[in-house]
């Protein structure tokens, strides 16, 4: 087959890493099929290292443009694919069949920003998409049952596929420039991050974005809690509560939290940064806390566990499907039960190392390998059916 796969969202934070692990996996399953990669020209470097089967394919109009609803069937029917994959919920409108398409949430109708028309015309978008599609790939239980809510008559031909932990977590590696000096330069680097973010004491770790539903805001609130009952504790007095991901200027909310629970100088917030580095930050993280509201998978919390870190995460959604019985779940609505969790997993240490073992089970459970065979079986059934 001639398989077009849609990865113009390969630098996205979550289904970014969907995109770039499940090709690699592909790849290495030596399979007979071409694949055809659509992305952008600044994007093309991202696909090294691939076999020859495998070829980019340069298009610069995005998902969110209108014009793609014309464009991107147009370049499908030039490169007379045989199947698409999009791993995305947004589908054009005139998207050629067969296609099939990877729902890793819902959040673009439970938690739209829009409303009114513009709302409306969003869930007929997806509705439209995932009525059309050929298979549909959910990457838990919870989205699973999402998917079908919504649109009950696509419910025979939902594929459960679950994620997995970005394979980088679960490996045992130094950083780029110390991988080859031993233990001595792995503890040379972490102090090299430490002193470079100037950290000097112990901290919490969120990684992930900073949209309404990763409910951030009570996160802070809680941290807050959680700081002040431990202000007496000769290990955790000066807690920190460190944030990976989007910037807080874009997110007056949050800084309203900062400056309500009086934490200014206690949250510090990184933006973006390069992925050796936050696994350094996962690692040196005393716990890391993800009391989101909604997941379809829940990526983070397996890649803290991989990194030997304990985590405390909510008991809703897709969660306690991901995690198992590995974390410590926390109801996310209520600001004393998510420091609870935090000041639990810190100050009982057998608690804390026996997450930290379970964890590193549970993150190990998942594998892209399984996930790249789970995939080209969907394709293959889609294919044995049209033809």
């Amino acid at each position: 087959m001639k398989i077009a796969v849609d990865a113009r969202r390969i630098r996205d934070f979550g289904v970014g890493t969907y995109i770039r692990n499940l090709l690699q996996a592909l790849a290495t399953l030596k399979t007979p099929h071409r694949f055809e990669l659509i992305c952008g020209a600044a994007d093309k470097g991202q696909f090294g290292g691939l076999p020859e089967n495998f070829r980019t394919v340069i298009y610069n109009r995005n998902d969110a443009s209108r014009l793609d609803h014309l464009e991107l069937p147009r370049l499908l029917h030039q490169l007379r694919a045989d199947l698409t994959h999009i791993p995305f919920h947004r589908v054009p409108l005139l998207m050629p069949k067969p296609y099939l398409v990877t729902i890793h949430d819902l959040s673009s109708i439970f938690f739209d920003e829009a409303s009114g028309l513009l709302h409306g015309a969003h869930e007929f978008r997806l509705r439209r998409g995932l009525e059309r599609a050929d298979r549909i790939i959910t990457v838990s239980g919870a989205t699973q049952r999402d998917v079908a809510n919504l649109v009950p008559s696509a419910c025979d031909r939902i594929r459960l596929v679950y994620n997995a932990p970005d394979p980088q977590f679960l490996e045992r590696r130094l950083p780029s420039d110390a991988r080859a000096a031993g233990p001595e330069a792995a503890a040379r680097e972490r102090h090299r991050i430490l002193e470079r973010y100037q950290i000097r004491y112990p901290f919490l770790l969120y990684a992930g974005s900073i949209r309404p539903q990763k409910n951030i805001p009570r996160l802070i609130e809680a941290f807050a809690v959680a700081r002040s009952s431990l202000e007496s504790h000769p290990e955790y007095r000066d807690l920190r509560l460190i944030i990976i991901g989007d910037e807080i200027s874009r997110h007056p909310n949050v800084r309203r939290a900062v400056i309500q629970s009086r934490v200014e100088n206690s949250v510090r917030f990184l933006g973006f940064i390069p992925f050796d580095t936050l696994r350094i930050f996962h690692e040196l993280a005393v716990a890391f806390v993800f009391p989101s509201l909604y997941e379809g998978f829940g990526l983070p919390p397996l890649e803290a566990m991989a990194s030997g870190t304990p985590v405390i995460a909510s008991s809703v959604s897709s969660l306690p499907e991901v995690v198992g019985g590995a974390a410590m779940l926390v109801n996310p609505e209520n600001v004393f039960d998510i420091a609870r969790g935090i000041t639990e997993v810190l100050t009982n240490e057998e608690l804390r190392l026996n997450l930290i073992r379970l964890g590193r089970k549970q993150a190990a459970s998942f594998s892209w390998a399984r996930t790249a065979r789970e995939v080209l079986d969907v394709y293959e059934e889609v294919a044995v059916r049209r033809r």
